[in-house]
Parts: structure tokens; sequence; C-alpha cells
């Protein structure tokens, strides 16, 4: 037994994920995210059941563990009752934790997630907030978008939102000492741990491409704005 596959071991996700893969491949035929990219659910569970560290440590590096879309549709039809998705879970939460994400090209838009929806449950509680959806990082919502923006106060009053305001409502204020609250809850399970690994490792990555990484909270950054914004033409669908 290989010491990352006793580290998945130790993942309550791996453990509730893996009961006895009969090969059937199920989780495959169900699987949304099979139907587009070169993934399957059932060779990932084949390869973690070899418990050979190299064999493991080329999935913790590969795009194919950021495929998976955690729907869960695979765990509703194993017959043996088996959960691929919280395979990757873990897969992915020990790829973060050893570095590894940095080495492939959906691993590496972590660092968007992390400042993006990371940075914003933070800073306003929301993981994704009204202010933060621009066009210029979401130019498929189009001009209505736009409009919509620039008339926010009139628009989200009419849907009964309490943009910015007090008391209870969609895209009210938080107060301050719940988002303390919230950032103690991340660093006391790891989360802001998990946060600085993303951006330590982020930055090696961007020195060695050339590209600035930018402040933890930059969204304008090269390095960002590349991993944020490229794909590798015919790379990641399936053929």
């Amino acid at each position: 037994m290989g010491a990352l596959f006793d580290k998945l071991n130790n993942d309550v996700r791996f453990v509730e994920g893996i009961n006895g893969c009969i090969n059937c491949g199920t989780c495959t035929a169900i699987c949304p995210a099979a139907e587009v990219y070169d993934y399957e659910p059932r060779s990932i569970v084949n390869m973690v059941q070899t418990r050979d560290d190299s064999i493991i440590e080329g999935l913790l590096k590969s795009d194919t563990i950021w495929y998976c879309g955690e729907c869960m549709s695979c765990k509703t039809r194993c017959p043996r009752n088996n959960a691929p998705g919280l395979v990757v879970q873990a897969l992915r939460g020990l790829s973060i934790e050893k570095g590894y994400f940095i080495e492939s090209e959906k691993g590496r838009q972590q660092l968007s997630l992390k400042r993006m929806l990371g940075n914003s449950i933070l800073e306003t509680g929301y993981c994704v907030h009204f202010d933060h959806t621009e066009l210029s990082m979401f130019p498929e919502l189009g001009p209505v978008w736009q409009w919509v923006r620039d008339n926010r106060e009139k628009v989200l009053a009419k849907v009964g939102a309490n943009y910015k305001g007090d008391g209870p409502g969609a895209m009210r204020n938080i107060a301050k000492e719940n988002l303390d609250e919230l950032e103690k809850i991340f660093e006391v399970t790891g989360g802001i741990d998990w946060f600085d690994k993303i951006e330590n490792n982020s930055a090696k990555k961007a020195e060695e491409m050339n590209l600035d990484i930018g402040e933890k909270t930059s969204k304008s950054s090269t390095y960002f704005r590349h991993v944020y914004t490229y794909n590798t033409p015919n790379k990641h669908n399936r053929k």
C-alpha cells in the first residue's frame, strides 16, 4: 500500500465513496461529464484501487479529476453503492495538499475559483455576489445583463431582494461579526490553509510560466487571466 493511497484512505469522502468496484461501467454510462469530456469515473476508481502511488500521483497531476461536476448521478446508479464523485473529491483535496494541481490545465483553474468564489465568501458572505458578475468576467451573460447591472437597485427591489440593506433578504449586507465567524470556521477547518496552498503553489507555476500572479485578490494578473480563459483546443473533449 502506497503513501498516497494511505492519505486517501484517511479521507472520509474516500472511505464513504468506495466499497468495492465490480467494473460494470454504470457510473460512466450515467455520468454527464463523460458525455463531453475524456473522462470515465469507472477508470478513476480502478486506478485508485491499484493502490499504486505512481498511478495515483499521475491522477493527482492530471486534468481528469477536475472534469467531474459532482452531480452524484454515479451514486444513484451504482449497484455496489459506490460514489466515484466522493472519490474524486478526495483526489482533488490531496492534489491541492500536495501541490500537484498546478501540473494540469484544469487543476490550475483552482486559483480562479479561490479568488472569485473563495474570496467572495470571506469578503461578502456570498459565493457569488451580484456586484462581482461583471461582463468582463462573464461575457456570456450579454448586454441585457449590463442593463440589469446598470439598473440594479430598481430590478433587485422588484424581485424582493434587499440589496446592501440591513435585515433579511437576498443580497443583504452580512454583519462583520458574522463574516469574522465565517473566517474562523474556514481557519479551524483548514479552508484558509487550502487557500494559502493554492496561492503559494500557483505563484510557483506563474514564475515558471513567466507570468505575473498579482495580489491574492487580483483578477487581472496575467497568470489569473491565463488560467481563467485558456483551454488547449481539442484537448479535453471526448473524441
